[in-house]
């Protein structure tokens, strides 16, 4: 019963990494954007969370009424403004200041913050559980987290394949100069997506900062386990990313279940051996195409 319960705990924690992926998955879909940034901005959306609770006294589940927002706005006007300058074939501009953009923010949040860990408190929603036997019990929060992975993923979904705005997304991903002839915006698309890509972000770090401690130099993990969470499942599939957090998720725990009865490996170091042998042997991934890799 202890494998099933790491199994268990793994996809709890594998829609944590999915929702991590998410903004990740969508901009490279749409626009080929690789955003290292990503982790940074999670964090980022973590202390945000951090003083909206202490300045207005708050839950920090009522703070995702502020950090979104506030995220979103900040997504719509890097990628207008900044971002959109370092599209094109070759993708080093935008590596390069998206890891620019990774530096300042860890420096800006050591200034404002200081190097202290920090966390959001929730209440009892954080240890409350459902136990099922002796052996497995279920953490709200956890289900909490996955399930907004997938109401995220499958919201996503419908807006993609049956709104206006949507079908221009994918229009702007597989053609972008015929959807230019089509009189469609294609700059404007893009920080339509980069704004998505940070409210999913926004989520994900008030998320994280419920679930651990965070700290201003975190951002960088995260995005390691984004990125696998990505390539395992395919880029640019959504659906992949799912997949991928799930598998990222299992492959952790149970690695951590392995550590304890054996003492090989540590947990996380599983789940890169996972990233490592699905880039190998499928590097488009495992729900991902020829054609889009």
């Amino acid at each position: 019963m202890e494998w099933i319960n790491a199994v268990v705990q793994g996809l709890l924690l594998g829609g944590l990494f999915a929702l991590f992926a998410t903004g990740l998955s969508l901009a490279f879909g749409v626009m080929r954007f690789v955003n290292l940034a990503h982790g940074d901005l999670a964090i980022l959306g973590a202390f945000l969370a951090v003083s909206t609770t202490a300045s207005m006294d708050i839950n920090p589940f009522i703070s995702l009424l502020v950090v979104v927002p506030i995220m979103t706005a900040l997504g719509y006007a890097l990628q207008r403004f900044v971002f959109n300058r370092t599209i094109g074939e070759d993708p080093l501009p935008s590596i390069l200041v998206t890891f620019g953009l990774g530096v300042v923010l860890q420096n800006l949040l050591l200034e404002r913050y200081s190097a202290d860990s920090r966390g959001l408190d929730a209440g009892a929603l954080e240890t409350s559980s459902l136990t099922i036997n002796d052996d497995i019990a279920v953490g709200w929060f956890p289900v909490v987290i996955l399930v907004t992975a997938l109401v995220v993923l499958i919201g996503l979904h419908l807006f993609l394949r049956r709104t206006r705005l949507g079908r221009a997304f994918r229009a702007t991903s597989d053609a972008p100069a015929t959807a230019r002839l089509m009189g469609i915006d294609d700059r404007n698309i893009y920080a339509v997506v980069m704004a998505i890509a940070f409210a999913t972000v926004a989520v994900a770090g008030v998320f994280l900062g419920i679930r651990q401690t965070f700290g201003p130099t975190d951002g960088p993990a995260q995005l390691v386990f984004g990125f696998e969470a990505v390539v395992i499942g395919g880029l640019g599939s959504l659906w992949g990313t799912l997949l991928g957090g799930l598998i990222l998720g299992v492959a952790q725990t149970v690695g951590n279940q392995i550590d304890a009865d054996f003492g090989f490996l540590s947990g996380p170091l599983y789940g890169h051996l996972i990233f490592l042998g699905v880039l190998a042997f499928r590097p488009t991934g495992l729900l991902g195409s020829r054609s889009r890799s």
